[in-house]
């Protein structure tokens, strides 16, 4: 796995664990509102984590990016399909995009470093 990406989800994870052990009402339903956004409905898993991972570049969020293309990855999306979101991204959230977009594109690389 890469270092990047095993980085990552260490931080991610220490963190999450920090916040939620302080077992603030709000912000625990705020994450399990999160987590449930992103469950099987009228839409599936897969679109859903497209759809994040769109509004995360335009929102301009590192992490949620990184977040959303390790989700798409799982979600067994395909190189092209990856690079079509990005193409959405860059459309809707203009030029300022464009640096997420490396980062996305160097830890979409990273990602497939896993395989």
């Amino acid at each position: 796995m890469s270092k990047q990406v095993t980085e990552f989800n260490e931080y991610r994870s220490k963190m999450n664990e920090v916040i939620l052990g302080k077992q603030n009402k709000v912000i625990n339903r705020l994450f399990n509102l999160d987590t449930n956004t992103y469950m099987e409905g009228a839409l599936s898993t897969r679109i859903k984590e497209m759809l994040g991972l769109v509004a995360s570049m335009v929102l301009r969020c590192d992490d949620c990016i990184k977040y959303h293309l390790e989700k798409c990855h799982e979600q067994q999306l395909s190189t092209e399909e990856v690079y079509e979101i990005f193409a959405v991204a860059n459309i809707v959230g203009g030029t300022i995009v464009i640096p997420h977009t490396r980062r996305a594109a160097e830890f979409w690389e990273a990602l497939q470093e896993k395989i």
